[in-house]
């Protein structure tokens, strides 16, 4: 089945985080992301600070073919590291973004959808992609919003 994501150019503003990176294999994502999302939100309460919205993941595949992962949340200042819990941001300004409603199994098809809108529109990619998570991973059709830092490219 080929999906349609409808996808949207969008400016956000820069955002603080708090986050935990690692070094991981596919299989390892739900473990270590499990881990950071529950050492987060402790962190930054004991440090007075408020989560601002949808835990993230941010995935980079290293040429052997695992992950450099970053996890956590927005938050409302900067933490200061604690543990495996660093500062982190989220960019601000033009992004593309869409929506992937679905297993995370197939998340990738709104990468590609993503990508391919870029290209077809006279946009590049300016830094690595994110995703936020809108709903618990336990539900049957999980929300998954895929952001994707871009410029307008001038026509050759």
């Amino acid at each position: 089945m080929t999906r349609t994501y409808e996808i949207q150019i969008a400016d956000l503003q820069e955002q603080h985080v708090a986050l935990v990176r690692g070094h991981i294999s596919v299989e390892q994502i739900p473990e270590f992301l499990g881990g950071a999302y529950s050492e987060v939100p402790g962190v930054a309460a004991r440090q007075g600070l408020r989560l601002t919205g949808a835990p993230f993941g941010r995935y980079r595949f290293a040429p052997d073919g695992t992950l450099n992962v970053e996890a956590g949340f927005p938050v409302s200042g900067v933490v200061s590291a604690d543990g495996r819990v660093e500062p982190g941001v989220l960019p601000g300004g033009t992004v593309a973004r869409t929506l992937h409603v679905g297993g995370y199994d197939t998340v990738a098809d709104a990468y590609e959808a993503v990508e391919s809108y870029l290209t077809d529109n006279g946009y590049a990619p300016v830094s690595p992609a994110w995703e936020c998570y809108l709903d618990d991973p336990d539900v049957p059709q999980p929300r998954t919003e895929v952001f994707l830092p871009c410029r307008a490219v001038k026509p050759g």
